[in-house]
Formats: structure tokens, sequence, C-alpha cells
């Protein structure tokens, strides 16, 4: 009889347990469909710039598509114009000024093959109107400041083209500002002066900036520059996992005072420390041994390094969880409010957790942060609405600079 009523009352636990998931999946369905969902930082583009990707087919390798996007109840993407830091000169600033442009066209080129589920967005509006017509709205990041050399005219051709914010370095130092994670140590002492002028530039157009990967003394430089509220568009909390990627607590308290809004990063070595892994480091170094400096490359070798790389990290990576995710929201949201913080998921750029590995799967973050209690609100928040109104701002800021000269 015992083990009857112990049996019985381990399966009403789990009847329970499986009936309040689905519960949550339910009410996370409806959230999704009554608000705006936004993903503020995805490489995709390094996928299809050669011409052969299309983004309104469902794809079994990669993480974005907008067929899967619809699945996981995504509704806005910045597709970011990533190009790796190389050497500083004429020749290469013109080489990969025009690389930025090339893939800048090559995004529309995508969207556009797909005008009746997605469209190019240019405003915080045109999101929501995309949205309202049942479209994906496509936005477009630059990341890394690199190609524009040293000319700042650069800057407002990159958003004649659609590019709405600037990732002011990736992981190397350049002519704008250091990186953070640069081996020979800050070169610049944070912020240059040609990098003042990129700042003002941007506040002047209306492009949002972006301080993923950059110092910490650069950091604290753009925030001392800047008249309009800045993003971290793919970047953790250094609290929970000690990335100098991630920003500590006092660069939060600092972006709370500016009013801008992290993304958190769910690329699962800025949600984990790492545990050691020599089989995937031994497998990643002779990678880049086998095939040299990345940013060397054509693109159609670019494109099978980015598939053993894929490749060896799903054979090796010890990934770190949805909940992993939440935590980095909750750690901000209990240090500087709800207010503060969105997502970023650096698909297609090493983004990807277990419970999260692409787009479609983005439902499984508002189910967890259902788990612990967020509100409809709140999760409206989390999922654009803090963003949008750091994009609203910076609007503002170019208006009223507009206005006044």
């Amino acid at each position: 009889m015992k083990l009857f009523l112990t049996v019985s009352l381990v399966i009403s636990i789990l009847t329970g347990c499986r009936s309040n998931e689905v519960k949550l999946i339910k009410s996370a369905d409806k959230i999704h469909a009554s608000i705006l969902t936004i993903d503020t930082h995805t490489d995709t583009p390094m996928e299809f710039s050669n011409g052969d990707f299309d983004l309104g087919e469902m794809h079994k390798e990669g993480c974005v598509d907008f067929p899967r996007m619809k699945e996981g109840g995504l509704h806005a993407i910045f597709f970011a114009v990533f190009i790796g830091q190389g050497p500083r000169n004429d020749s290469s600033f013109n080489k990969v000024h025009a690389e930025a442009i090339s893939i800048l066209n090559s995004i529309h080129k995508n969207v556009d093959k797909n005008s009746a589920v997605a469209g190019i967005a240019l405003t915080p509006d045109d999101g929501y109107k995309l949205k309202k017509s049942g479209r994906i709205a496509a936005y477009i990041g630059i990341e890394n400041g690199y190609p524009i050399g040293k000319d700042i005219s650069r800057i407002k051709q990159y958003f004649d083209l659609g590019a709405r914010y600037i990732t002011l370095a990736h992981s190397r130092n350049n002519d704008i500002c250091d990186s953070s994670t640069d081996p020979a140590g800050s070169e610049n002492n944070g912020l240059t002066v040609f990098g003042e002028g990129v700042v003002r530039e941007m506040n002047r157009l209306g492009m949002i900036v972006d301080i993923s990967h950059i110092s910490d003394k650069s950091f604290s430089d753009v925030l001392k520059v800047t008249k309009a509220p800045v993003i971290a568009s793919h970047s953790s909390c250094r609290a929970l996992c000690g990335s100098p990627r991630n920003m500590s607590d006092d660069m939060l308290l600092a972006l709370k005072e500016n009013g801008g809004v992290i993304q958190i990063c769910i690329l699962s070595d800025y949600l984990k420390t790492p545990e050691p892994n020599p089989e995937m480091d031994a497998s990643l170094k002779a990678l880049k041994e086998k095939y040299g400096e990345y940013s060397t490359l054509t693109d159609d070798v670019k494109k099978i390094v980015r598939k053993e790389y894929h490749e060896i990290k799903s054979r090796y990576e010890k990934l770190a969880t949805v909940k992993d995710i939440v935590d980095h929201i909750d750690h901000v949201v209990q240090f500087i409010g709800i207010d503060y913080v969105g997502i970023g998921s650096d698909f297609d750029g090493g983004g990807g957790v277990e419970g999260c590995r692409s787009v479609a799967e983005m439902k499984n973050i508002t189910v967890e942060l259902l788990h612990r209690g967020y509100t409809k609100n709140d999760i409206k928040k989390i999922w654009g609405g803090n963003f949008m109104r750091v994009f609203r701002k910076v609007e503002e800021v170019a208006g009223n600079s507009a206005s006044s000269s």
C-alpha cells in the first residue's frame, strides 16, 4: 500500500509539473503574439555574404532564418555587418570599407528577396509596423568600427545604407578605442580623439553607440562624450562570468545613469566561466594553424572554416543553459532595475546554449522568465521595450542636434 501511494504521489507530481509547463508555454505564446520581440545582435550575414544563403528557407545548419524566427516568436532582429580587425593602413581601410558596403548590400538583397515575409527597418516605428503587417523587421548594425578607418564621412554612408548602430571595436584595438580583449593591452588609453569624433557623429546622425567588446576605460570615455544613451548589443555580467567582454557592476551603474541598456549575450563562454576543455582547445588551435588568420581568407574558405569551427564546438563544447541566460537577466534587474536589460544572442557568431540553440527556441527564455515570476510587462521590456526606448532617445538627440544647427 505504501509503495502504491508513493508511486501515485510521484505520478501526480510529474503530471502537475508537465501541466504547469504546458501552461507556461501557452502563456509565452500569448505574450510573444502581443509584444514586439527583438534580438539585437546576430552574425548571420557571414553565412550569406557570398550570395547562396536564403533567409527565407529553413536551414538545418546555423541559427537564424525567417521560418525559424516565426517558430520562435521573434519579430525583429539586427543583422551585424562583421568586419574582423586587421592591418590599419589606407589600403586596408579601403578594402574593409568596400567589404562593409558589400555586406550591407547583401543584407538588403536577401531581405528584399523575401519581401513577403520581411522588410528592412530603419526606425523603432518600423519594427512595430512590420510586426503589425505580419512581417519580420530586419535591422542592421556594424560590428567593429574598423572599416571607418580614419574617415568619419563613412559613418553616414553606413547610416544611409540602413545601419543603425556601430560596435566601436571588436577583439583588437583600433583607431577609435581600445578593445576589452586585445592581447597587447591598452594602446589608446581608452577612446581616441578620433573616436570622440566618431561618437559625436553617431549622435548627430541618430546612430546608436554600441559599447560591447570595448575596454572598461573606453566605455567610461564614451559616456563622457555621448549625448545619447548607449547599448551593449551583446554582453553579459562580469559578476556571474569573469570574461573581460562582460560588464562589471560599476559599468552597469554607469549604464543606468546614462539611460542605456545591456542586451544579454547568450554565447556560453560569456554566461558561465568555461571549464577546462583541452580537446576543444587543441582542435581550435589546429584549425587556426591549418587556415591562418581568418580576416585574410577568401569568402569560400571562410565558409569552410566556419563549418569546421561549428563542428568542433558541437562535438566538444559544454554549453550553458537557458537558466544561465536568465541568471544574468536577474542580476541586471536586481542590481539596476528592469528598465536596462534585453537580449542580443550573438547567433551565428558563437551564440547558443542548451535549450536555445537557434531563433526557433527563443520562447524558452520567456518560459524561464515566467517560471521566475516575471510579468508580461517585465517581459515586454526585456524583449524589446527597453531597447526601443534607447533607440527613440537616440533619434531624439539627433533631432535636437539638427534643429539647433
